[in-house]
């Protein structure tokens, strides 16, 4: 059995200070690992001048093993989803 098929899927959540929006994908995001174990990181886009510039007001997005997986919402549910699908859309 290869390392892949063992790690973790990974997630990272762009977010910023004060943004509603953000807190709710972060509770939908942690009610899913809840359910299913994932690797979270959680980025606050000031923090970094590029990604700041990168993602302007777009936020939060949600990254799943690198791509682009959620813009500004998202449920646990439908992440659970997507990590059945190992990351691909459908």
């Amino acid at each position: 059995m290869s390392e892949s098929t063992n790690a973790l899927p990974s997630v990272v959540l762009f977010t910023r200070h004060d943004c509603c929006l953000c807190e709710e994908a972060l509770a939908e995001v942690e009610a899913a690992r809840r359910a299913r174990p994932f690797a979270l990181k959680v980025i606050d886009v000031d923090s970094d001048p590029e990604l700041a510039a990168r993602y302007g007001l777009e936020v939060p997005v949600i990254e799943l093993d690198g791509r682009k997986a959620f813009k500004y919402r998202v449920t646990s549910r439908e992440l659970l989803r997507r990590l059945e699908l190992g990351g691909r859309r459908g």
